[in-house]
């Protein structure tokens, strides 16, 4: 590893923190305080907690219960199947339908998802990569059904395959196919979905598979930095796209090292898109993110200790100026989450919110001289990461060379060893611990029928619906991909026909191929 967090977050000489010259004002450049001038004190982050599991109308009601309870915004989550281009006929689907998340072949099911949920009134996250041009078609044309313009619909894709090669697993094409699906997604909504944010580059994944919290930053950043430049490379310019860019970022235990590192975060952001890329628009200079509290913290021993836990890193996020947040439920180290604990992630985040005050001030531990130390050093750190990925030819190189695998393998041997000879302790796992067992929790359970009924509604949409016209769109798409045409209206096209999400990802292998990592022995 090139730094090591022990020594990089020690005391530290806090002689040369001048406060006038760093800090300035909340809503300011670089907006280390925070990207707007009041920030809570109009209104608070948006509260979307992260749902989807079984089928369409699980996921619904799901939906339907947590708006009821205050949350104001949608996440969606998506079983493995639809993550990877899969029907849920599919043989390697068999078993892993609804499992993560809902499953969703087709239009059919993104109707049946937001069944009764006005997409004019909420925005929605979808957590998705590989496949995310398919489902924003799919978003795209339920706001349509509903009489909803594409231009004011709002929400946020993932979109962020890169972290895919490096940490997650959940791809398809090779890097050039997939850079090309992103920047088609960024012209298609600069033109068509201008309130939609086309991409959640997301620093989560990496950390949640081991990296450090400057790794998480440095290689988010690496990334975001291919996805400016690959969209320029196709002319478009970088105010045309740049206020569309948004990130996603872990709230780690750490409760000071998380709030640095989301205010170095926005300071990066800042300098990146003004000095490299000459940004003008105020916009595309402001770093927008999400948080996700961590999952890789809660524990499968003593799982109430989950909710603070999670309650810790939220308040991190909050104190570090996020704008939306979704907090963890405490069973989630063991399944998905049941309503009652979902509803308990839910109330931590309206506690802080609105019990607290932390929402009155914007940056209330901007000055603090340890704050300020914190993250001018956290920014030094990732910087001098940003110059070694530059090194090795930017962030594709870096994956496909392995560097930036290998840090995170490193990173994550470390913190394992550090709790497995207890110079790191956890409650509950390697101290504390109780010799009883307690009672046991109650967890979400999958209703094993509802794959067998997602397959049955599949092949009844296959059946019903207009075979001749799905074949003229699929062919449409191919002859598109093999061009360089913008590929989101054939993918809209072929949506609309109820072509499914396999059916239009073999369609694109067919032109892009499919990726296969480098292993090394």
């Amino acid at each position: 590893m090139m730094m090591d967090n022990k020594y990089l977050f020690g005391p530290g000489d806090l002689s040369e923190f001048d406060s006038k010259k760093e800090l300035g004002l909340p809503g300011e450049y670089p907006y280390t305080r925070g990207i707007y001038g009041d920030m809570y004190r109009s209104r608070v982050w948006t509260m979307r907690q992260y749902a989807g599991f079984g089928d369409a109308e699980e996921t619904n009601k799901r939906f339907r219960y947590l708006l009821a309870n205050g949350q104001t915004g949608l996440s969606v989550a998506f079983d493995l199947p639809t993550q990877m281009g899969l029907d849920s006929d599919d043989p390697m689907a068999l078993g892993e339908v609804g499992r993560t998340g809902v499953s969703i072949d087709t239009l059919y099911d993104m109707e049946r998802l937001f069944q009764g949920i006005d997409l004019g009134k909420v925005s929605s996250s979808m957590t998705i990569n590989a496949t995310s041009a398919i489902l924003l078609a799919m978003y795209r044309a339920v706001g349509v059904k509903q009489g909803v313009s594409a231009k004011v619909l709002s929400g946020t894709i993932q979109n962020d395959i890169l972290k895919e090669y490096e940490a997650r697993n959940t791809y398809i094409f090779p890097p050039k196919g997939s850079m090309r699906l992103i920047t088609d997604i960024f012209g298609f909504c600069a033109r068509e979905m201008p309130k939609w944010n086309t991409i959640s580059i997301s620093g989560y994944h990496i950390r949640e598979a081991g990296a450090t919290a400057v790794q998480e930053l440095a290689f988010t950043f690496a990334n975001a930095i291919e996805y400016v430049e690959a969209a320029i490379s196709c002319g478009l310019e970088v105010d045309s796209f740049a206020p569309q860019l948004s990130f996603f970022f872990v709230a780690q235990m750490n409760l000071f090292e998380e709030i640095a590192k989301f205010r170095a975060a926005r300071r990066l952001w800042a300098k990146i898109m003004k000095d490299r890329f000459k940004a003008q628009n105020p916009k595309s200079l402001t770093l927008r993110f999400h948080v996700q509290t961590a999952g890789s913290s809660l524990t499968l021993q003593q799982p109430d200790n989950n909710i603070v836990r999670t309650t810790l890193e939220a308040l991190a996020a909050a104190l570090g100026g996020c704008q939306s947040l979704h907090t963890n439920s405490k069973d989630e180290a063991i399944a998905l989450p049941t309503e009652a604990s979902a509803l308990t992630a839910l109330r931590t985040q309206q506690i802080l919110a609105f019990e607290t005050g932390i929402a009155s001030v914007a940056d209330p531990l901007g000055g603090s001289y340890y704050i300020e130390d914190l993250t001018s050093r956290t920014e030094a750190a990732v910087l001098e990461y940003l110059e070694k990925i530059a090194s090795l030819g930017g962030a594709i190189k870096a994956v496909e060379s392995g560097f930036i695998q290998k840090e995170i393998q490193d990173a994550a041997y470390q913190y394992h060893q550090d709790v497995e000879n207890r110079s790191k302790l956890v409650v509950g796992v390697n101290s504390f611990i109780d010799e009883e067992e307690g009672e046991a929790i109650q967890v979400q359970r999958i209703d094993p029928e509802l794959e067998q009924k997602q397959v049955a509604r599949l092949k009844e949409v296959r059946a019903s619906r207009d075979n001749e016209r799905v074949d003229k769109c699929l062919a449409s798409l191919l002859r598109a991909a093999a061009g360089q045409d913008n590929l989101m209206p054939y993918i809209c096209e072929a949506v609309e026909a109820y072509a499914t999400v396999g059916e239009i990802s073999a369609t694109l292998k067919k032109s892009f191929g499919k990726f296969r990592p480098l292993v090394t022995l």
